[in-house]
């Protein structure tokens, strides 16, 4: 019961550095309809330039999302205004799978390129410390990425219902056409988005690289995971991410625990599957859709 338990623990910091990762996934799907499959190596790529603000100054992985989060938001808008937007939007959805994709292998490569394939972790003094709560060990990194991750969200939900911006955002989600018609610049909105769902990525890659090995392969597998999580909670759901990566990370946890950690992964898939075979359209799905 207590491996249990423990595991539960490890499960749900877990499940908040996912949802960190994922929000910025639902983000953009919400304002432009668009699955990201560059968000991982986005994630890849901040936990990169994290570890190497660490390793050549000695900048706080933490505090490295400080400096981090505005170039991302730079790239992110970028992407999308140089690359996304000009597509034609009858074929939209379709080519920006496409160009996503192309942009994670063309990030894949300048990471390749300036680090090789060698796997790296951000170690700061404190990586490894943990705190024993009744009875149970609490690691400080994860319990700080948890923290984090609950900071970031928050003023992510409270920029998104408590702006003008966030109007913005939420007119542009519920009805494109009639956002433009009362006068919202619904292309400057898809831009802002996407960097802010890219900036997302700063906090989480920071997370990332004191958590998990990383290479610039890496993201592969971790857009599998966002994108499994985004699904379950339900496409555009904010709410639903958070409570879908919490799910998947104590099933994760306790999988790993109690039958091997070589399943552990794959219990990611196992979890989406048997929940979309109840709710094709995912926890929060039917009721917050076209909702953030």
């Amino acid at each position: 019961m207590h491996e249990a338990v423990q595991a539960g623990v490890l499960g749900v910091l877990t499940g908040g550095v996912y949802a960190l990762m994922a929000s910025g996934q639902t983000l953009i799907f919400g304002v432009m309809k668009v699955v990201n499959l560059a968000q991982g190596a986005l994630v890849i790529l901040a936990a990169f330039l994290s570890h190497s603000l660490f390793t050549a100054w000695g900048v706080d992985p933490f505090l490295s999302v400080l400096i981090i989060a505005p170039l991302m938001f730079a790239l992110g808008t970028a992407v999308q205004w140089l690359l996304l937007r000009p597509l034609h939007q009858d074929d939209a959805a379709l080519l920006s799978l496409l160009v996503t994709f192309a942009v994670a292998l063309g990030i894949e490569g300048a990471l390749t390129l300036a680090y090789h394939t060698d796997y790296r972790t951000t170690r700061p003094a404190y990586v490894d410390r943990s705190w024993r709560i009744v009875g149970y060990q609490v690691g400080e990194v994860r319990l700080a990425a948890f923290a984090l991750s609950l900071i970031t969200l928050g003023g992510l939900w409270l920029l998104l219902s408590r702006t003008r911006f966030g109007r913005s955002v939420r007119a542009t989600v519920q009805n494109p056409v009639a956002a433009r018609l009362l006068g919202v610049e619904t292309a400057r909105v898809a831009a802002l988005g996407f960097g802010l769902g890219a900036a997302t990525a700063a906090a989480a890659g920071a997370v990332y690289g004191m958590v998990y090995s990383f290479n610039p392969n890496s993201h592969y597998d971790l857009i599998s995971r966002l994108l499994s999580v985004v699904i379950l909670g339900g496409l555009g759901s904010l709410g639903g991410t958070v409570v879908a990566a919490l799910v998947m990370g104590i099933a994760s946890s306790l999988v790993g625990a109690l039958v091997s950690p070589v399943w552990s992964d794959f219990s990611f898939f196992v979890v989406l599957l048997a929940v979309l075979l109840l709710r094709p359209q995912g926890l929060f799905g039917a009721r917050l859709r076209g909702a953030l």
